[in-house]
């Protein structure tokens, strides 16, 4: 596998009507932080709420309501600067964040600007040619969330839910070390999977719970960085590699044509797939930040962060090299296992004292065919990482043949019933009594005495009577046993 240094112009060239251009890409990812109550205040975090029912004083900023930060969400921030291998600092500052907006009860943001909780760090990032990236991380910063606003309750009014008002963010910015739109998604992809096995974040988008403002720039190859353009709250992978794929062909379209790019803040409409203008560089915000004069410098200790490090999990990266150190796993298949933590925990449950080949395949291949085909998740699997590793065990002991094996796995996703409770009932188990398959083998071959001379010459017409015979067996004749007997009858090496 070879690495890549992010900064190695002509990674990943966009092709335009004079000549060759290079995307450069960087992300803003806001992950909510996994945390029962809010940043600064005990309400809960629960998605799907009804509105405005989980919105305390402080989170609809009564007047003279104060703000309590809460210490696990500082643990989570902490947990998850580690898992980036960044640096973690142990003095930071919270700060006011001016501007309006109906849903911004307090007319300010509580964020971090210049003294961030989190530092700089890196993520690896594996591509599907078989090489990876490096990718800067350039800092995670702790802010509460924004409430939301609804348009599309009432014709001429627009209402407002609370509910997340106050909700504690981890806003992750990366360095502009990204070169196409799927370095950003397998980058993402990485992101989320570092939070989901740190716990520190759900990472999912469908749900909010992780989004990204997407910065998009244009070059010719080895000249200074372009003129940047944001693309704000993308919360989709696919709508990122659109959102991307658009600005980028919109920008040297420009370009090519004598014209510059204006720094802007753009959306992505995803009806048709094009960025729209949402406001200038001139129009920007001027947030005049300034020290929260209502909460104290954040301060802990070293050892204290010394202690979260000593409970990290094993993460991605370091699960990978394992699978193909211990199991022998090529790096392809451990890459689709480390994905996602519920993943990896399921296939080392089937692959504890079994073929790890074995077990890979009938996961990656058998099991997520058919969750995929269902539209489910590991965690919603009928089949348990238990029954699995039973009915590889029976396909080893010769109860089943692998063929079984296929039609017993399809009765176990639909009824979740185990393996060995299926074959008994439904009279599987394979036949490896040498007299009963000899009367089988018989029958076949004084049924077809025609190809019994055929055979003679072309010996790979044994495979022809091995059908016959499974097939006369109803698939339940063990297969060597069958080939072991054909070729003995009729004299085939």
């Amino acid at each position: 596998m070879s690495t890549k240094h992010p900064h190695e112009s002509g990674r990943s060239l966009i092709a335009g009507a004079t000549g060759d251009w290079e995307i450069v890409i960087g992300l803003e990812v806001h992950a909510q932080v996994t945390s029962d109550a809010k940043l600064f205040s005990g309400s809960p975090t629960a998605f799907g709420a009804e509105p405005n029912s989980q919105v305390s004083l402080v989170d609809a900023a009564m007047p003279g309501m104060l703000p309590v930060i809460n210490q696990y969400c500082v643990e989570q921030a902490v947990r998850t600067g580690l898992g980036l291998n960044a640096q973690i600092n142990t003095y930071s500052v919270f700060d006011r964040k001016n501007y309006f907006y109906p849903d911004l009860p307090q007319g300010y943001q509580i964020s971090q600007f210049k003294h961030p909780i989190v530092g700089e760090g890196e993520v690896i990032v594996d591509l599907d040619d078989g090489t990876s990236v490096t990718i800067g991380i350039e800092r995670l910063h702790l802010e509460q969330d924004a409430g939301k606003s609804v348009h599309d309750m009432h014709p001429s009014q627009s209402f407002v839910d609370l509910n997340r008002s106050g909700v504690a963010l981890m806003e992750i910015v990366s360095k502009p070390d990204m070169r196409s739109s799927a370095e950003a998604d397998a980058y993402v992809r990485k992101l989320r999977a570092i939070v989901r096995y740190l716990g520190t974040c759900d990472g999912n988008m469908e749900q909010g719970s992780m989004r990204a403002d997407v910065n998009v720039s244009v070059r010719r190859p080895g000249a200074p960085l372009g003129t940047r353009c944001e693309i704000k709250n993308v919360n989709s992978l696919r709508f990122m590699v659109q959102a991307i794929e658009y600005e980028a062909r919109r920008q040297i379209d420009i370009l090519e044509d004598g014209g510059e790019i204006d720094q802007e803040t753009r959306l992505f409409d995803t009806k048709s797939g094009t960025t729209r203008t949402m406001r200038s560089k001139e129009e920007a915000h001027d947030y005049r930040y300034f020290p929260d004069p209502d909460l104290l410098p954040l301060e802990f200790t070293q050892d204290w962060v010394d202690e979260i490090a000593k409970g990290l999990p094993e993460l991605p990266d370091a699960k990978k090299q394992r699978f193909m150190r211990e199991f022998g796993l090529s790096q392809y298949d451990a890459e689709v296992l480390v994905a996602e933590r519920d993943i990896s925990e399921f296939f080392e449950i089937v692959a504890e004292n079994r073929d790890a080949k074995v077990a890979c395949n009938w996961v990656t291949s058998d099991l997520f065919g058919a969750l995929n085909k269902a539209g489910k998740d590991i965690s919603d699997s009928p089949i348990s990482a238990k029954q699995l590793g039973d009915l590889i065990d029976l396909i080893n002991d010769q109860t089943i043949s692998g063929r079984i094996a296929k039609q017993v796995f399809d009765i176990m996703f639909e009824s979740s019933a185990d393996p060995g409770q299926i074959v008994e009932e439904k009279g599987l188990k394979q036949v490896t009594d040498t007299a009963a398959i000899e009367s089988a083998v018989d029958e076949i071959i004084n049924a077809n005495s025609d190809k019994v001379a055929q055979v003679k010459e072309k010996p790979k017409m044994i495979g022809w009577f091995v059908g016959q015979v499974m097939q006369a067996t109803g698939g339940k004749a063990n297969p060597q046993a069958v080939n072991q007997i054909l070729k003995e009858k009729l004299g085939v090496e």
